[in-house]
């Protein structure tokens, strides 16, 4: 078998194209994410989309419309119990996301559809129509674009965001952006690699990152190229081995977090035993 074969098939130049995009926003909004602690925030919306695709499929809707919206209520719900009840945030997400996401279940079970579940909740690049291609390509780089602009005001949010208000930022404002963007990058990506690995997506990047950079533009940077070099390498090898493209993906990520944890430079398992060898 030639190495350049995958090349030959538009299904797969496809399939990179998507998962390049989808890396790179994920990328981006995974150290937002990471800076903030808010990494179980995206575990708890990738999970509660799925009632809002069953939804969406019973009323006929496009499926990404009422994951987005399905997506934007287990945030919004997440919020307001909060700050309405003596329940921290980390132990509301877990009961909204895991409620919702049983609701789906459910009314998956009661709805007789052609609509695989296996590819809700682990993606299906390779196969992905025309249209749906169209829709993730459109909502990756408008969410892409908007949070690029965003930027300074997003980090000052989730570095500071007491700062923020005394400055005059409306951090209301900013946090329900900040997780419509979220709700729409799960979208874009629920196709791509499902809406269970797409948490690796939204977490692994920006910690890999985090290893190798204290400076939150380079943060960006190495996160976005690793990102998407992970997709691409994640699906070039799926055709070769016939498995699951996005846990090849996810996989490829996998092994660039663990060569930082133990080659970065400052950061890393090596070199933290050598100044702890030094100092001692």
């Amino acid at each position: 078998m030639n190495w350049l074969d995958p090349f030959q098939y538009s299904f797969m130049n496809e399939a990179l194209l998507i998962g390049a995009l989808v890396g790179a926003v994920c990328a981006v909004l995974s150290c937002y994410l990471v800076l903030k602690g808010w990494s179980l925030m995206g575990d708890a919306i990738s999970h509660a989309v799925l009632p809002g695709v069953v939804l969406a499929y019973i009323i006929g809707l496009p499926l990404a419309l009422g994951a987005f919206a399905s997506g934007l209520l287990c945030a919004t719900a997440t919020g307001w119990i909060k700050s309405n009840s003596r329940i921290k945030e980390d132990t509301v997400m877990g009961i909204v996301f895991t409620g919702l996401f049983a609701l789906g279940l459910v009314m998956f079970s009661k709805v007789e559809s052609d609509l695989h579940l296996t590819h809700i909740l682990f993606g299906n690049i390779l196969g992905i129509e025309r249209v749906v291609m169209l829709q993730t390509a459109v909502t990756a780089i408008v969410t892409l674009m908007v949070t690029l602009l965003m930027r300074k005001d997003l980090l000052l949010f989730c570095f500071d965001p007491a700062h923020a208000r005394a400055i005059g930022q409306n951090t209301a404002l900013t946090y329900y952006v900040f997780l419509a963007l979220l709700a729409a990058t799960i979208v874009a990506s629920m196709q791509a690699v499902g809406i269970i690995l797409v948490v690796a997506m939204l977490v692994t990047p920006g910690c890999t990152a985090r290893l190798l950079t204290d400076r939150f533009d380079h943060m960006l940077l190495i996160a976005s190229s690793s990102s998407v070099l992970a997709s691409c390498l994640g699906v070039y090898a799926s055709f070769f081995i016939n498995g699951s493209t996005g846990a090849c993906i996810v996989l490829a990520q996998a092994l660039f977090f663990t060569l930082a944890f133990i080659f970065a430079p400052k950061h890393g398992l090596i070199a933290g035993k050598r100044s702890r060898g030094a100092a001692a």
